[in-house]
């Protein structure tokens, strides 16, 4: 194996190298088992074990691994980073939408995306019309702000969001950012902020009332008090300086706080995006450092925006994705039917745990050419592993306690981790 690229260990005796032109495939990864049945022991964790070479971003819901693995990175010669969504005073770095707009395009990108990660909106048949004006109202508010607030983040998009109240008017509503909307006007007659403020000022009473409401709720479905505060005092990542450099980026959620999920959805979709464009913008079309993503519970809260359109690029930029799902159900909830089949298609690595889903296991049993009683009675611990181009492995999960390093690393108690050769 080439000394530039990590090995990836996705079983007992199967590990491979990440250098997609030896092994021919790419390096996205699916990795499917019910709740407890080792995805983050035996995956995840022998992931970041393994990291030598790559900067990599790691969504995890228990502390401990942070505290864990950070400063093993450090003697690695890795910028840690931690976005802490449990503890936000102990974040070193913060996710704030409005920081990465450049464009119109940009603005219309973000409000389109805070208004899927509604998770009321999973699954509804609503009228997709209040999504798209509601959205159009963000647009306005977040455009006012740029153009008011040279150093604006989203938390005072919010503000400025919540200060707006509405009035009936013989000829369409009356506002209570009418006078700050027409400031705008008079120096800027035909700019995005206008455009797309007269659309809403022009709608009827009853009209204005349900897109501003619609806009409310998922704005708070998403924006806590806490989360602006993070944004407003804690300085944004770098996701340049992300593919620039070794860095490992914690990103610490709630297990069972879906407003975190959503949020944190929003910051994978923004990510991917910059990602992708930084790497297109090279002139080898490559991120400088390769740059893996570990998804933790992959299909709980809201869906990644145009994330089936980003992992069929993945491989050309230098980036991919080890997604964690309890069951391909899971994940047919939050995409479709067809968006799901496009995200397990570039997987080329699909590594099952075992799980009590009955369309999960027939898919595993058509896969392995094997009865379904088979794959629903698998003994605990063993796995089935697809890689594109070979026959299925079955073995056993990779048992990290046997690993010396890892058991270094989960006996120290609060020393530090002294630089070695490892």
């Amino acid at each position: 194996m080439k000394g530039d690229y990590d090995r990836v260990i996705l079983g007992r005796d199967a590990i491979y190298t990440t250098d997609c032109e030896v092994t021919g495939i790419n390096n996205n990864i699916l990795v499917c088992g019910g709740s407890g049945s080792g995805k983050t022991m035996s995956i995840s964790e022998p992931c970041m074990l393994e990291a030598m070479n790559s900067s990599l971003v790691v969504t995890v819901t228990k502390r401990r691994i942070v505290d864990k693995y950070k400063q093993l990175f450090r003697s690695r010669g890795y910028v840690v980073e931690d976005m802490n969504y449990i503890d936000p005073e102990e974040s070193t770095v913060s996710f704030d939408p409005i920081r990465y707009i450049k464009d119109c395009t940009d603005i219309t990108y973000v409000a389109r995306s805070i208004m899927l990660a509604n998770p009321q909106k999973q699954g509804s048949s609503r009228d997709p019309y209040w999504d798209e004006a509601a959205a159009s109202l963000l647009c306005a508010e977040i455009s006012y702000v740029i153009m008011t607030n040279e150093k604006a983040t989203f938390a005072d998009v919010i503000d400025t969001h919540m200060r707006l109240k509405i009035a009936p008017d013989d000829e369409g509503i009356k506002t209570t950012l009418d006078d700050e909307f027409e400031e705008i006007r008079k120096e800027y007659p035909g700019s995005f902020a206008i455009d797309n403020w007269k659309t809403f000022c022009i709608l009827p009473r009853t009209t204005a009332g349900c897109v501003l409401g619609t806009l409310t709720s998922a704005l708070n479905a998403v924006f806590t008090p806490e989360l602006c505060e993070m944004i407003r005092d804690i300085p944004p990542v770098d996701f340049k300086g992300l593919a620039q450099r070794k860095t490992v980026l914690f990103v610490s959620t709630s297990a069972v706080n879906p407003v975190l999920h959503n949020y944190v959805n929003i910051f994978y979709a923004r990510m991917f995006r910059e990602l992708f464009e930084f790497a297109e913008k090279r002139p080898d079309g490559r991120l400088p450092v390769p740059t893996r993503i570990i998804c933790d519970d992959f299909a709980t809260g809201s869906r990644i925006m145009n994330f089936p359109e980003y992992i069929s690029v993945f491989r050309e930029g230098g980036i991919s994705v080890t997604l964690l799902v309890q069951s391909e159900s899971q994940l047919e909830k939050i995409y479709g039917s067809n968006d799901a089949t496009t995200i397990i298609n570039n997987c080329d690595t699909y590594i099952y745990l075992g799980g009590m889903d009955i369309n999960t296991a027939k898919h595993i049993s058509e896969r392995l050419d094997a009865p379904l009683n088979d794959v629903l009675n698998m003994p605990i611990g063993r796995e089935f592993i697809f890689r594109r181009g070979q026959k299925p492995i079955v073995t056993q999960r990779y048992d990290i306690r046997s690993n010396t390093l890892y058991n270094e690393i989960t006996d120290r108690r609060g020393g530090r981790y002294e630089k070695r050769n490892i």
